[in-house]
């Protein structure tokens, strides 16, 4: 079982993103349309997993779906779907997971949803300190139960996901 980690916001991350995003780039920048560093990785003074979720807009799953070798040629698991319809998701580090990529064709209303509550966040640092809060409290109970502490942030964020989505 993976153990669940949150700390305090590490200025690091942006500059760990941007250089994973270099190796996609080079990699399989044929059929990236669009990069976003995205998850609370992204939200200055959040605190979070240290875990860089990126997300990467395609306009083609099948071609993007033939590039799991190369996903994989520089340290990605393949997931497919993994619980998403349309999504891809990749993720890096095995136990000590460093990366996840969430992959969906352009202006899905995953790529949607996921910038939006991003950007409400960077937006509302009062918000982004409640939403630190819930994690702290999440990751003090759950018993490094990954479904537990998903479950108990999930209020708040469909909360804040649907007011983001409506502004």
């Amino acid at each position: 079982m993976r153990k669940i980690i949150v700390c305090d916001y590490n200025p690091e991350w942006d500059s760990i993103y941007q250089k994973e995003k270099s190796i996609l780039i080079a990699t399989i920048g044929d059929v990236i349309q669009k990069i976003h560093h995205i998850g609370s990785t992204s939200v200055k003074g959040l605190s979070s997993k240290p875990i860089i979720d990126i997300l990467i807009e395609t306009d083609n799953l099948n071609s993007l779906d033939s590039s799991n070798h190369l996903f994989e040629k520089i340290g990605y698991e393949v997931m497919g779907e993994f619980g998403i319809s349309g999504r891809r998701f990749f993720r890096k580090g095995g136990d000590d997971r460093t990366h996840h990529i969430h992959a969906f064709k352009i202006n899905d209303e995953n790529v949607i949803r996921h910038l939006a509550f991003r950007d409400y966040l960077r937006n509302n640092p009062d918000v982004a300190g409640e939403y630190s809060k819930i994690k702290l409290e999440a990751v003090s109970f759950c018993n490094n139960d990954i479904q537990k502490y998903c479950d108990y942030k999930d209020a708040f964020i469909k909360k804040y996901e649907k007011i983001a989505m409506d502004v």
